[in-house]
């Protein structure tokens, strides 16, 4: 923080200019610029294969990836989800004229507390939508027998889950579809972006499809489908992202490490559990959550980190849930969501970027230890 700029919770991770010209060059001279050009076949196949994945479906953006997945399984009625997450999770859901009908979240991780899931199921329910937030996995086995039991369908929400693993296997292959992000701030990003992850060949073809329209060659339309296509550009950044991925992955998980070593034991802030052994992180994310005991409020450390040129974020706040398109469902009642109104209210994200110096990220953590003392 030599430079007095602001610091953001994330920032995207760019490759050098040098290296993405003659990707530049290359689309340049084919003019092929969208419609699944080379660049965007090659970054299927090699993140399918980075991810651990049989097949992958590139989108312009997760928002659409979420609405295609939801359309290929042909949803229905109500669809359990969660109100803590980003807006694109429930709104995806209303653009397929879909029910959202939110269940309260497990404080230590986050995520859909599966006995919330079971209790909210009705005869109108076809589909369960769980995010892996903050990139810890869900309760991945239960929800499956839940859905298992109910004849469900499961897409995750796996925005922030890109090259997570659980028992040396990608978590990304649970469920019947999982759709992963690739926006600037992400882990992974083609500074706009997505990927539906397939069960099989024939999803993937259904989902091509209604990501192009509906054609499924020049004169064939099979399906009501939307514009939902990665172009060539976006792709040629994701190859580029490949080749440093693990260099940055690596530097995340160091000004994680820093974070929990500098704010251990400070009165009133809890950080997140560490996962069991056999989750491999990403490190999207480093939520705090200020609790009583600690100095000031939520909004009170948010405002301090702020005076300093550092912009925390509440993540997520406010609740979807309390959003005016929602509110007035049943499910949207905050005595029914308890936990997740309370960590809403708890909740702030710390920077965590690869660029972030260790210095900086200890300095913040310096910030958060005097604000709760009055310094």
């Amino acid at each position: 923080m030599t430079d007095n700029k602001p610091i953001y919770v994330t920032q995207p991770s760019l490759p050098p200019l040098a290296e993405l010209l003659p990707y530049l060059e290359s689309i340049w001279d084919s003019k092929w610029l969208t419609n699944g050009g080379p660049f965007h076949q090659q970054l299927e196949v090699r993140l399918a294969e980075y991810l651990g994945v049989g097949h992958l479906a590139l989108v312009s953006n997760a928002t659409i990836g979420l609405m295609v997945a939801l359309q290929a399984l042909q949803v229905t009625g109500e669809v359990i989800t969660t109100p803590y997450s980003f807006v694109a999770t429930a709104h995806s859901l209303l653009w397929n004229n879909l029910q959202p009908v939110f269940v309260d979240i497990d404080p230590g991780t986050c995520n859909m507390d599966p006995a919330a899931i079971e209790a909210a199921i009705t005869p109108r329910t076809t589909a369960l939508l769980p995010v892996h937030c903050y990139g810890t996995p869900c309760d991945v086995d239960a929800i499956q027998r839940i859905a298992d039991a109910h004849d469900l369908h499961i897409i995750y929400d796996a925005a922030h889950a890109f090259a997570v693993r659980r028992g040396g296997e990608s978590v990304l292959a649970h469920g019947d579809l999982s759709v992963l992000s690739f926006h600037a701030t992400k882990v992974f990003n083609t500074f706009e972006g997505g990927a539906i992850i397939c069960p099989d060949a024939q999803t993937k073809q259904r989902i091509d499809y209604l990501k192009n329209f509906g054609f499924a060659d020049e004169v064939t339309v099979t399906a009501p489908g939307i514009n939902g296509k990665m172009n060539e550009f976006q792709a040629a950044l994701g190859l580029l992202q490949l080749k440093h991925l693990a260099a940055a992955i690596a530097a995340r998980r160091g000004i994680a490490e820093i974070y929990a070593a500098e704010l251990h034991g400070v009165e009133g802030i809890r950080c997140l559990a560490a996962p069991p052994a056999d989750v491999t992180q990403n490190h999207s994310y480093f939520p705090i959550f200020v609790e009583p005991g600690y100095g000031l409020s939520r909004d009170g450390l948010y405002e301090a980190l702020r005076k300093h040129g550092i912009h925390a974020r509440r993540y997520f706040y406010p609740l979807i849930s309390s959003m005016p398109m929602y509110r007035a469902l049943p499910s949207a009642a905050a005595e029914r969501l308890p936990v997740a109104n309370r960590i809403a209210q708890e909740v702030l994200c710390l920077p965590i970027f690869s660029e972030l110096e260790h210095d900086a990220a200890r300095r913040i953590a310096g910030i958060v230890r005097d604000a709760g003392r009055g310094r």
